[in-house]
């Protein structure tokens, strides 16, 4: 459910401008495709795949090697005797093509992203809001009140990041309950909608412990970012 249209766009910004008119903080909101792409992890399951496939054939050799005899004598091929180099070949090989064909199904995203564990994705979306945080967010404002709401869609997670002077007075549960919002919006596929709605709890929360300064100036861009 990307965020394309204008109109979509004009939401989440109009909502940002409406909830810095009553505080002197600033909220930043990114929307992401994905946090990572996990290739590392694609790769374990190889490899973990390629291992048990030739522990399997190292710990029971009769059962794999009467099923290849049987299979070669359909073909028409005599039985023979296998030799220890044929038997390590036959191994390395079989790892191998494990190796290979689980590597290449994880080229299908749906499928890669099932075989993510929901703690890995929740600690690299967490990872990956923190950075961004720290380059668009963090120390930008002359009060140091700035406020990065993201969004991760392939992980299907969100983040609040906050700094310092704000994490000081607002608890995490407070945040919990702007999650909750937001997230109960695009579940029901109102993106736009979800990320205005996280906008506004934020701006409520800013404006009791941030009100807005006579003099205060927008410091960060209202528009949503996506990346």
């Amino acid at each position: 459910m990307p965020i394309n249209s204008e109109a979509d766009h004009r939401i989440v910004s109009d909502a940002v401008a409406a909830a810095e008119a009553h505080t002197s903080g600033e909220i930043v909101t990114v929307l992401a495709e994905k946090s990572d792409r996990y290739d590392d992890i694609a790769l374990l399951w190889a490899i973990a795949a390629s291992f048990t496939a030739m522990s399997a054939l190292a710990l029971f050799p009769q059962f794999f090697l009467g099923k290849i005899d049987w299979l070669f004598e359909q073909l028409g091929y005599w039985h023979h005797e296998w030799t220890t180099a044929q038997i390590v070949t036959l191994t390395l090989t079989l790892g191998l093509l494990k190796f290979v064909g689980v590597w290449a199904i994880q080229l299908w995203d749906p499928l890669k992203f099932f075989l993510i564990p929901p703690p890995l994705k929740t600690f690299r979306v967490h990872e990956h809001a923190i950075r961004h945080f720290k380059v668009g967010a963090e120390r930008r404002t002359h009060g140091r009140t700035g406020v990065l709401i993201y969004v991760s869609l392939k992980e299907h997670r969100a983040e609040i990041v906050a700094d310092e002077p704000i994490a000081e007075k607002v608890s995490a549960d407070v945040w919990g309950e702007a999650m909750a919002d937001m997230l109960g919006h695009i579940k029901q596929g109102q993106l736009a909608e979800g990320i205005a709605a996280g906008v506004r709890d934020v701006g409520v929360v800013l404006a009791e412990h941030f009100p807005r300064d006579t003099d205060d100036t927008n410091e960060l861009p209202d528009r949503l970012i996506v990346l």
